[in-house]
């Protein structure tokens, strides 16, 4: 019979990629954890972890033993909840920045999910001025995405610097004007852009815009022009352009921002998950 610490241990070097930091979300040591997994590859008879040169990925049987793990564990949160007189449910729509997505909420997500089974969660994924839109239409209960500074609005989550990257920096600082690959308005990160050009009086030109972060990878993976992120997600195949070669751009601030009237137990919980694993995520890069 196989072990739920174990497997819960698991699932969580798979969702962080590192048994350091599968150790600090769960509370335990990285010995333990490491222990778990040791002790659940005897009891199935195969490898389930490698490592990389980056991070810990699974191995073929890792990947088939995954979704009954998870389906095991979500099994015991159901039935904890049921036993335990667990009330929290009902139906939360979530709003979340595009350049958020792929960085820390799938392990977010599934931690809440699998502890609120009786929670129905409702994901939207847009800029964030067009998150906030939709909150003030009542469309969305909570919105975590971006602000900029002196913005007073949501909880703050954490504080990151915006960087100006590229393929190849110097080829596309060789010519003018600049060539910018952005988000449409009303993106906060390409707001801060053209007003960091025009304060420096750089020239400039639009040559890709798209409201997929994955679009807009690609295009400045293809050479086409220099694209703003925060600097902990930036995508891999670009670098970064050093300082002074194109204006200083200010920080954005990530921000959680409950609706008026949405259920406070939910919007609560969800918001201490997500403040919680990002927080520690955060303190371990």
């Amino acid at each position: 019979m196989l072990d739920l610490t174990q497997l819960r241990s698991f699932v969580a070097v798979e969702q962080m990629g590192s048994f350091t930091l599968a150790a600090e979300r769960l509370g335990l040591g990285q010995s333990t954890v490491s222990q778990h997994i040791q002790r659940l590859e005897s009891a199935v008879g195969r490898r389930l972890l490698a490592r990389d040169t980056h991070k810990v990925l699974l191995t073929t049987d890792g990947e088939a033993l995954l979704s009954h793990a998870r389906a095991m564990l979500a099994i015991e949160a159901q039935v904890q909840s049921q036993f335990r007189g667990q009330k929290l449910r009902g139906n939360l729509r979530l709003g979340v920045s595009e350049d958020f997505v792929t960085s820390q909420l799938p392990a977010v997500l599934e931690d809440f999910v699998r502890s609120h089974p009786s929670v129905d969660l409702e994901l939207t994924v847009a800029l964030s001025g067009t998150l906030y839109e939709m909150q003030d239409n009542g469309e969305i209960d909570l919105v975590l995405a971006k602000r900029r500074l002196g913005d007073a609005r949501g909880r703050l989550v954490y504080r990151e610097p915006l960087v100006w990257l590229a393929r190849d920096p110097e080829h596309v600082l060789s010519s003018a004007p600049l060539s910018l690959i952005a988000f449409p308005p009303p993106s906060v990160t390409r707001s801060i852009a053209l007003e960091a050009l025009g304060r420096s009086q750089v020239a400039w030109r639009i040559v890709c815009t798209c409201g997929s972060l994955s679009g807009l990878t690609a295009a400045a993976r293809a050479g086409m022009g220099v694209l703003v992120q925060p600097r902990s997600m930036a995508p891999s195949g670009l670098k970064e352009i050093g300082k002074g070669k194109l204006p200083v751009l200010e920080d954005v601030e990530f921000v959680l921002v409950p609706r008026k009237g949405a259920d406070q137990a939910l919007v609560s919980a969800l918001s201490d998950d997500i403040l919680g694993k990002v927080r520690s995520l955060r303190a371990n890069a």
